[in-house]
């Protein structure tokens, strides 16, 4: 009888051990190995060959032998996409897609597919070929050469690709696919790392980009070890609410662009469609001006955005005040708390504050900083904040304001919005021409003047 191969894997890091282990040595996790069956004797061999069937021989060359081109894109109709992949799809990349349940993945990956005028090979490990119909129907998008696939064996999926030949290749998801060369159940450490593995070499060898969506665990991140987040070109996270009708597509990881870029859909009956102009969709439309709102200019990757900063600052009922913030750090804020009380006498000591950041979005730009300040004061005060007021900057443990980067661009976008004041730190000033712009400029050094300024 062939003797069976075991081992143990860690569910967080992906780390193998021969033996149990309470404490995982890499990633310092607690009870999170699990036996796993590798691979039984009779396969061995078996996996042995076609691993060697399928490797390429490389031989080294020099590095100034070596012709530097321009990296071959397709350019998708889907600017949000492009964006956050540095411009468009890389023949060969591998992409991972994670999110929540139910947050639009499939949905999006559908659209590209759909909306492509190449050959796509659509394959579902988790929904019916049924399924897949009803949902392409109701975005009311067409391709003629968009093929669909049930399946979660690898080998059989190669095997159509072979033959298809498309241009692209989607796989929802990888915790779904599971490879024969193994006998682990799907979805186990094994399974994703192999399969991971035989798609990564599928989309060197064939040059052709292979997008993997895959599921998220309850903290938030993605599910697998995490040479699975390695072995992938691109990484890519897909957020929102369900409460809010707006999606955010963040780059994680991306080998060949920029990891700060950001996508924005709106979830629709028909899909998702894309923002072009979030600001004016972040920004509320009140009849009235109110205190506790505050509108920064942040930018995320190379697009500039005004949101809303909205604060409620009341008298703590219990004796023990409340610090809650909704798309923003609440460690940030206790320090924004304790710079107005300590460097402006403002009394938060025995308030609860609440912060939150319209539109369901989060946000990680310093230069937000001097709205929350702002809005933090005018709820404190009950002062309204004029309606044509935009405010970017960073503040400091001191209570200085600190100047921010591209802010020639943050000025632009509030110019463009038609706000008639701007905030930002006298640091900037520096190569900076008011004259270039409609609005006004303040420029403050301290938040001491951006009171005296602003709610004198």
């Amino acid at each position: 009888m062939a003797k069976v191969k075991k081992q143990f894997f860690c569910n967080n890091c992906g780390a193998s051990s021969p033996k149990w282990v309470g404490k995982c040595p890499s990633c310092n996790e607690w009870n999170t190995y699990v036996e796993e069956v590798l691979v039984k004797g009779d396969k061995k061999e078996e996996r042995r060959t076609w691993r060697e069937a399928n490797q390429r021989k490389a031989t080294p060359v020099l590095i100034q032998e070596i012709k530097a081109g321009d990296t071959q894109r397709i350019v998708t109709t889907d600017e949000e996409l492009n964006r956050v992949l540095g411009g468009g799809i890389v023949n060969g990349s591998l992409v991972l897609i994670g999110g929540q349940p139910g947050i639009g993945k499939s949905t999006l990956m559908l659209q590209i597919a759909l909306e492509l005028s190449k050959k796509v090979l659509y394959v579902s490990g988790e929904e019916s070929e049924e399924q897949i119909k009803m949902r392409a129907e109701r975005t009311g998008m067409s391709n003629t050469e968009c093929y669909v696939m049930n399946e979660t064996n690898t080998q059989q999926i190669f095997k159509h690709f072979k033959e298809l030949k498309p241009a692209i290749m989607v796989v929802d998801s990888i915790q779904t696919l599971s490879s024969p060369h193994l006998d682990s159940t799907p979805g186990s450490v094994s399974q994703i790392r192999e399969c991971a593995g035989e798609l990564q070499r599928l989309a060197k060898e064939t040059n052709t980009p292979v997008f993997i969506i895959g599921h998220i665990t309850k903290d938030g991140s993605i599910a697998g070890p995490k040479l699975l987040e390695h072995i992938v070109d691109t990484v890519l996270q897909f957020e929102g609410d369900h409460h809010h009708t707006y999606r955010i597509l963040r780059t994680i990881k991306n080998r060949f662009g920029s990891t700060s870029e950001l996508g924005i859909y709106e979830m629709r009956g028909t899909g998702l469609h894309q923002i072009s102009n979030p600001s004016e969709l972040l920004l509320s439309q009140k009849e009235e001006e109110l205190s506790g709102s505050a509108v920064a200019a942040t930018i995320e990757g190379m697009r500039p955005m005004l949101i809303e900063t909205q604060a409620l600052v009341s008298t703590a009922v219990y004796g023990t005040p409340q610090r809650s913030a909704t798309g923003f750090d609440l460690r940030r804020l206790s320090m924004l708390l304790a710079v107005l009380e300590k460097r402006c006498g403002f009394k938060f000591g025995m308030t609860d504050v609440f912060l939150n950041i319209a539109g369901g979005i989060k946000v990680d730009d310093p230069a937000i900083d001097l709205a929350i300040v702002s809005a933090l004061i005018s709820s404190l005060q009950d002062i309204a904040i004029p309606s044509d007021v935009c405010l970017a900057g960073e503040v400091g443990l001191s209570g200085e304001i600190r100047a921010v980067n591209r802010i020639d661009q943050r000025i632009r976008e509030a110019d463009r919005l038609g706000f008639k004041h701007i905030f930002i730190s006298k640091y900037n000033m520096k190569g900076l021409d008011a004259n270039d712009f409609n609005l006004k400029i303040h420029a403050i050094g301290k938040v001491e003047e951006l009171y005296e300024q602003l709610f004198s």
